[in-house]
């Protein structure tokens, strides 16, 4: 894989540059976030690691700028010291498509890193079928997802959750069998889900729409209509 690390601390940008280099990724870094948004915009790379605090430009607004201004699709693990759940939902909903919490394992970014670009090169591979529950609409060839007449746009994460829910609506799908989904055996932190989960809501759920989103206390979620259960 060819890999941007954009990290303002020099030790660690070190340590995990080499580390992934060693497992023969071709890496390029960057320490402030101006230096990291030209890499991102100029090269072509599989997917990028983005430090949420940088000089120059911080992470959220760095990955903001390549999403709606540059339009660059590449994937981007997230890293953060802050672990509230309010803080990571700011990182999904500028467009990062998943997180650690510092100090993290070498070894986790680095398989964190080949999960989001497998879910990357598979997400166009799916055969054309349409998903739907009450008026929310999902072409899973064209991975084109609408609520009535708007358009919802979700990053590759809560893209795959609101597949899973939809295709066994009504049914309640249980944390354990989305986090077996999304990170297989080894699932990060219990408020991973959450976030994920609140990006979805305020995507799909707006004000003044009946609620498709359900959290069914101590067994799991549902996406359905609820006048008709």
């Amino acid at each position: 894989m060819r890999i941007l690390v954009i990290e303002d601390n020099h030790d660690l940008a070190a340590n995990l540059c080499e580390y992934l280099e060693e497992r023969g990724h071709q890496v390029d870094a960057a320490e402030d976030g101006l230096t990291g948004l030209h890499l991102a915009i100029r090269n072509s790379y599989n997917i990028i690691v983005l430090d949420v605090i940088l000089p120059g430009m911080s992470g959220i607004m760095l990955c903001r700028k390549l999403r709606e201004e540059a339009g660059k699709e590449t994937p981007v693990l997230m890293l953060t010291a802050r672990d509230s759940v309010e803080d990571r939902v700011t990182g999904l909903e500028a467009g990062a498509d998943d997180y650690v919490i510092k100090p993290f394992a070498l070894r986790e970014v680095d398989a964190r890193l080949h999960a989001l670009v497998r879910r990357a090169s598979g997400a166009g591979s799916n055969r054309g079928r349409r998903l739907e529950v009450a008026d929310l609409r999902f072409d899973t060839g064209t991975l084109v997802i609408r609520r009535g007449a708007r358009e919802v746009e979700l990053p590759p994460i809560p893209m795959r959750i609101i597949e899973m829910l939809m295709k066994h609506s009504p049914r309640v799908v249980s944390r354990r069998e989305i986090e077996a989904l999304i990170w297989g055996k080894k699932p990060p932190d219990s408020d991973a889900l959450r976030a994920h989960m609140h990006v979805l809501r305020n995507a799909i759920d707006h004000p003044g729409e009946p609620p498709l989103l359900q959290t069914v206390r101590g067994r799991g979620y549902r996406l359905a209509d609820v006048d008709t259960l």
